[in-house]
């Protein structure tokens, strides 16, 4: 009798632990089911903002303008989200800057969204406050425009370009491409852009702020990354000699460049640098402990199924991963600093699949699985 119950607990156990496994087709269909009901949900939620054109965060509102051209099927859309002019003056100069950029550029296909900054700041772009907000318009325009999360592309002018320095690289995992046109860097870090398609449009006698000289000091930084990591840090830097802060709309080269690229959501390397607005999340990795300055330069090897951390000084990284990153049915490894210090099988994770539908509503970035790294300590997220 004492062996048929010991043999009825281990039946027990092995078939819990099996219907806790969740399979590679399973967690698919979880995938799609979560994505389609958090799509419902945030739809009531965010039809009022989208229809009345207005953002909402804190004590901040960004009203916004878009146009739709071409005839791209739902799902399919381009969305460009072109930043204004202006900064640090009077309301009704912002305001007349904004009118501005709603006419200024014509995509051939897509949505021209042109966001009216909630603050008269010179840095009206890059507060805190900005990021939060652009993400929610990315999410409605997929939710109620049918845009594809892959090709979302980021320009501005002026005071817009002096923001997509910053932004561009502390959000490139949103962006297909970004376009600077005639701004100011300031103390914007070009190693995150690893994944993204960067474009810089400045006049040659644009010379306030040394705008001009920065464009041709980023050019040759981005063509020394590149010469490095040779499948990374895709550039192109236009200085027209004989022009001004206004470029007579030669930088309308833009959209057509812009548009020949695509999102890599799952890049297979990933260059993580924290700007002083803090970021938890980057492509397929995470924090819970970010400081400005941390840095992490991560690459994937499906070959070996393996996570190779060639640099990393973040207290606690966050790795997150599905089928298309690695094979989650074999064991995986993670090397850091030449030796291994994690080897293990993972488990798929309705959490986690969970967690990342509601985060972005994005069906590219979902994952099932994932760990977290603290100096050679290796735990697996459930």
């Amino acid at each position: 009798m004492k062996k048929i119950a010991l043999l009825h607990i281990f039946l027990s156990v092995f078939v819990l632990a099996s219907a806790q496994k969740i399979k590679k087709t399973k967690a698919e269909e979880i995938a799609r089911e979560n994505l389609k009901t958090a799509t419902e949900i945030y739809k009531q939620k965010a039809k009022g903002e989208w229809d009345q054109k207005i953002i909402k965060y804190d004590t901040f509102a960004m009203k916004f303008d878009y146009k739709i051209f071409g005839s791209a099927a739902f799902g399919t859309r381009s969305l460009y989200i072109s930043l204004h002019g202006g900064g640090n003056t009077p309301a009704r100069v912002n305001d007349q800057q904004w009118e501005n950029q709603k006419k200024l550029y014509t995509p051939a296909e897509g949505i021209y969204l042109a966001p009216r900054a909630p603050t008269n700041t010179w840095n009206l772009w890059h507060e805190a406050h900005v990021d939060e907000m652009l993400e929610t318009i990315i999410k409605d325009a997929i939710v109620f425009e049918g845009v594809d999360p892959n090709k979302i592309y980021l320009l501005g002018y002026s005071a817009g370009g002096d923001g997509l320095f910053q932004l561009a690289p502390r959000m490139a995992d949103h962006w297909a491409a970004a376009s600077m046109m005639a701004g100011h860097p300031g103390d914007a870090s070009a190693l995150p852009l690893r994944n993204l398609p960067f474009a810089i449009f400045m006049g040659g006698k644009d010379a306030a702020y040394d705008r001009n000289k920065h464009a041709v000091e980023w050019s040759k930084m981005l063509d020394s990354l590149q010469r490095e990591d040779n499948t990374g840090y895709i550039h192109t830097v236009h200085v027209f000699d004989t022009l001004g802060h206004w470029m007579q709309r030669k930088d309308t080269i833009a959209i057509a460049w812009m548009a020949g690229y695509t999102r890599q959501p799952l890049p297979s390397k990933i260059v993580w640098v924290q700007d002083d607005r803090l970021h938890n999340d980057f492509y397929w990795l995470g924090t819970e402990k970010a400081k400005t300055g941390d840095k992490v330069i991560v690459e994937i090897n499906k070959a070996t199924n393996e996570i190779v951390l060639k640099e990393n000084s973040f207290a606690k990284l966050l790795v997150y991963l599905n089928d298309d990153m690695l094979d989650l049915d074999k064991p995986i490894k993670i090397i850091a600093d030449g030796r291994k210090i994690f080897s293990g099988k993972l488990k798929r994770s309705k959490k986690i699949i969970k967690e990342s539908v509601d985060k972005r509503l994005d069906a590219n970035m979902i994952f099932y699985s994932g760990l977290t790294i603290e100096g050679a300590a290796v735990k697996v997220l459930k």
